[in-house]
């Protein structure tokens, strides 16, 4: 890039025009850096950050263009060159307490001397502002001209921005999910996608044909049929307004969970059906075929729905009525050619051809064979499949691509050593992989062992978990259940996976948020476990079911806790501490979906056997949960508010902090209903303090909540929407829907008492919205009387036909688009740098 000499001898960089390549950089969380460091050390901490930036900018010819706020913008004639010194920069700053997030974008923006204007600028700002600190992104249109090491982060969705955008990390650390909108769950593929363009489209065609509501991608294990299913997804994305959900079912064994799965999966906190309504929504269901007895339960669903959309990817047909079959091929052989070498990293020639044609172009065949190529050739594989295929074929009324992958998997076996043998059938024990240290318990496992399996391609590892393909492990599964140590493995795993679950009971008040997590990706392990013990023990499965059923209550498994409690329970069993808590959560759960009286009688019945084993922590649990029973069902809150307020005296005696916050929530609950603000405003300080630095998110929700009533009494609306927006962002962290439309309200009423009218007319609608999807209200008497006083007075200002033109915007928002106007306020962005 041609520079000018200035007059200390030293080079500035001349504004570039054409094709530009824009970075923007940011610095994450600076108002509490700022707060951390102080004014004059974040100054000077500040002015570092920024000369290591345009040090290694100006080295490689980049033109300052602005510098507002904490960030930068730069703009380059090179897009290597801005990757170049971006990687520079990054790498110096690693170290400093100050962080930056980047965006990087190449296009055509309008020369406005001396700074640009057009869509180009706004695309490269947007992707700076969905990155984490530390995190450099760059566009598609410069991921095609640098040569840098980079992740395929996927397509997503920016703000202002209709259609989605392919966007990649600059290297390979992890960083939280990209902060964008994108309405989508689809996984990001590991490997590059080969061939298949012409399948794509098609089954987009397929999907988009209005008589088409139900595709199923069908074919043998090994086709391809989850990778060509996602692709296809992708393509879709931004074409149903309510978003496009993956969610695999590989690891389910009963067909009565399926529609649970998706119900969690989409967040539904109600009947399936009339959660999803009227949305427009594709759901990909993928491996449908272990579980095809629900295929009745989805034609129900979509005749329910007019407007949703499946896509299927199953080995067997659903055999149901509007069902449309896309046999998924194998590979063309070109294509299968192509994607051999490509995973195999060397170049075509008739062995591979004639490879490629033995295994039928089976995608997962050819993935099996090419992890061979580090030492065999493709003409000794040739050689060793020839001499394997008529000793590992199935029966001959089985379909032949099935064959030959059941004797190409096999294949694979045989070339272990006896030891890698035995671990891989081993591994065959867990549904949904494991952690490493899982893997050394259960299954004897060393990381040399799981790193030769890992490197032949017959056990995968992403997000440090080891886990295999549904095909192989049921490979394996046979392989384990043929041998001897079968019931030991199953053993060892329900052992494991008991201990595991005790352990998080037991921390559930003070890490419940990290067991949470932890347990739901451990859950296929758990219901394994489950299915074990519960035609072996009887005994045991009711202990683990029991230290569940918090876990089941804490992530929405409603249903599926429920079957799993009842049936514990229905076993002869003492009774003691282990069907204590059995009652107390079926109990739980039972008040949650609206089961007052069977609630009520497990609660008391937990109660009287937690008083007679003389567990008083445990004692208070359940009178909370009975306590929360009575309110919910309308039976009798003054004995609600007495139960809290025995809980919170014996919590108390206890010492036992986290009772005390669950129990201050009730008791403020049962004063806020009655409007007695003065005497829960003092209780919700107190709980406040003292659930800061917890992970009780229930309290801490109910803390700002009841803080935020307080202050709307006395019409302190600053104050207010603060504890209001504290206890949004942690209902959005426990991942709540209901309790984020409760608090949306309470914003909408801020908003029009801090004069902001036609946002608090829109969040309004947007809850309106919501209430009538979730089937719920929010009647109370106070509530109603501020929505008069409040929002009355906003219609007065904006005139009765702007009002519900406003509103009626905010009713066809989406849910997410209501959150981020939620949270767009100058208050809230002052809470979450806080935070």
């Amino acid at each position: 890039m041609p520079q000018l000499l200035a007059a200390d001898d030293s080079f500035v960089a001349v504004q570039p025009s054409g094709t530009v390549t824009l970075v923007f950089t940011d610095i994450e969380g600076s108002t509490a850096l700022l707060d951390e460091l102080g004014a004059e050390v974040y100054r000077e901490a500040l002015a570092d950050h920024r000369r290591v930036l345009r040090e290694a900018f100006g080295a490689h010819s980049g033109y300052e263009v602005d510098n507002a706020g904490d960030g930068l913008f730069y703009a380059f004639a090179s897009a290597s060159e801005a990757v170049t010194a971006v990687a520079q920069a990054m790498a110096s700053l690693a170290d400093g307490s100050v962080q930056s997030r980047v965006g990087v974008h190449t296009g055509e923006p309008v020369l406005d001397p001396p700074k640009y204007v057009g869509v180009d600028v706004h695309k490269a700002a947007r992707i700076m502002s969905a990155a984490d600190g530390g995190q450099v992104l760059l566009s598609g249109a410069t991921r095609e001209l640098v040569a840098e090491d980079v992740l395929d982060l996927g397509r997503h969705r920016l703000k202002d921005f209709a259609e989605p955008v392919s966007l990649f990390q600059l290297g390979s650390d992890h960083f939280p999910p990209l902060r964008t909108i994108s309405n989508t769950n689809l996984p990001v593929p590991l490997s590059s996608f080969v061939g298949r363009e012409q399948e794509v489209m098609e089954v987009v065609s397929l999907v988009r044909d209005e008589s088409a509501r139900l595709v199923t991608l069908a074919g043998p294990g090994g086709t391809g049929k989850t990778r060509l299913a996602v692709e296809a997804a992708g393509e879709l994305v931004s074409e149903f307004g309510a978003g496009v959900f993956w969610i695999g079912l590989a690891p389910v064994r009963d067909p009565a969970l399926v529609v649970d799965t998706i119900a969690q999966t989409l967040g539904a906190k109600q009947e399936l059906a009339a959660h999803i309504g009227e949305k427009q929504l594709l759901l990909v269901l993928d491996n449908l075929e272990q579980v095809v007895e629900s295929a009745v339960e989805l034609a129900a669903l979509l005749r329910a729905c007019p407007n949703l959309r499946l896509l299927v990817t199953s080995r067997e047909l659903l055999r149901i009525d509007g069902e449309v079959v896309y046999p998924v091929p194998a590979l063309a052989e070109p294509e299968a050619v192509e994607l051999f070498c490509a995973r195999a990293r060397i170049e075509p020639d008739e062995a591979v051809a004639e490879l490629c044609g033995r295994l039928d172009n089976l995608p997962l065949a050819l993935e099996l064979a090419a992890a061979r190529v580090r030492v065999l050739t493709p003409a000794q594989i040739v050689e060793r499949i020839s001499q394997r295929l008529d000793l590992f074929r199935a029966g001959r009324d089985a379909d032949p691509r099935q064959q030959t992958l059941r004797a190409t998997i096999d294949w694979s076996y045989g070339l272990l050593s006896a030891e890698e043998q035995r671990l891989f059938a081993r591994m065959a024990v867990f549904r949904g992989g494991c952690r490493l240290e899982t893997a050394e318990q259960v299954a004897d496992a060393d990381v040399a062992g799981l790193q030769s399996l890992h490197d032949k391609s017959l056990l995968r590892h992403s997000e440090e978990r080891f886990w295999m393909l549904e095909t192989i492990r049921e490979y394996a599964h046979e392989v384990l259940e043929g041998g001897g140590e079968a019931d030991a493995a199953h053993s060892r795993h329900a052992d494991h996976y008991l201990a595991l679950s005790e352990l998080a009971y037991t921390e559930r008040f003070e890490r419940g948020l990290t067991w949470a997590r932890r347990l739901e990706a451990e859950h296929d392990n758990l219901r394994a476990a489950l299915d074990h013990l519960q035609d072996r023990d009887a005994g045991r499965y009711l202990q683990l079911a029991g230290t569940l059923g918090w876990f089941w209550l804490a992530r929405s498994h409603f249903a599926e806790g429920s079957r799993r409690l009842e049936d514990a329970l229905a076993s002869p069993a003492a009774d003691g501490p282990l069907t204590a808590r059995a009652l107390t959560y079926l109990g739980a759960i039972d008040a949650t979906r609206g089961r007052s009286a069977t609630a009520l009688s497990r609660l008391e019945r937990a109660t009287e056997l937690w008083h007679t084993v003389g567990d008083e922590t445990e004692l208070a649990a359940a009178r909370d949960e009975l306590g929360w029973a009575l309110y919910e069902g309308g039976e009798d809150e003054s004995r609600a508010l007495e139960l809290f307020q025995q809980n919170l005296e014996l919590a108390r005696s206890l010492g036992h902090q986290a009772l005390v916050s669950r129990s201050l929530a009730g008791v403020c609950q049962m004063l806020v209903v009655s409007a007695e603000f003065e005497r829960a405003e003092p209780l919700a300080l107190e709980l406040y303090a003292s659930t800061r630095d917890s992970e009780d998110v229930v309290s801490m929700c109910a803390a700002d909540h009841y803080l935020s009533d307080c202050a709307m009494h006395r019409r302190d609306y600053t104050l207010a929407e603060q504890h209001r927006l504290s206890a949004l962002e942690t209902a959005l962290t426990s991942e709540n829907v209901m309790q984020q439309a409760v608090e949306i309200l309470g914003l909408a009423l801020t908003a029009a008492g801090l004069g902001r009218d036609e946002d608090a007319f829109r969040l309004e609608g947007a809850v309106d919205a919501k209430w009538e999807e979730l089937g719920a209200s929010l009647a109370l008497p106070f509530y109603l009387a501020w929505r008069e006083r409040d929002l009355g007075a906003a219609r007065a200002r904006l005139g009765e036909p702007r009002a519900n033109a406003v509103f009626d915007e905010g009713r066809a928002m989406t849910w997410d688009q209501a959150i981020e106007l939620a949270l767009a306020s100058e208050v809230a962005q002052l809470v979450r740098a806080v935070q």
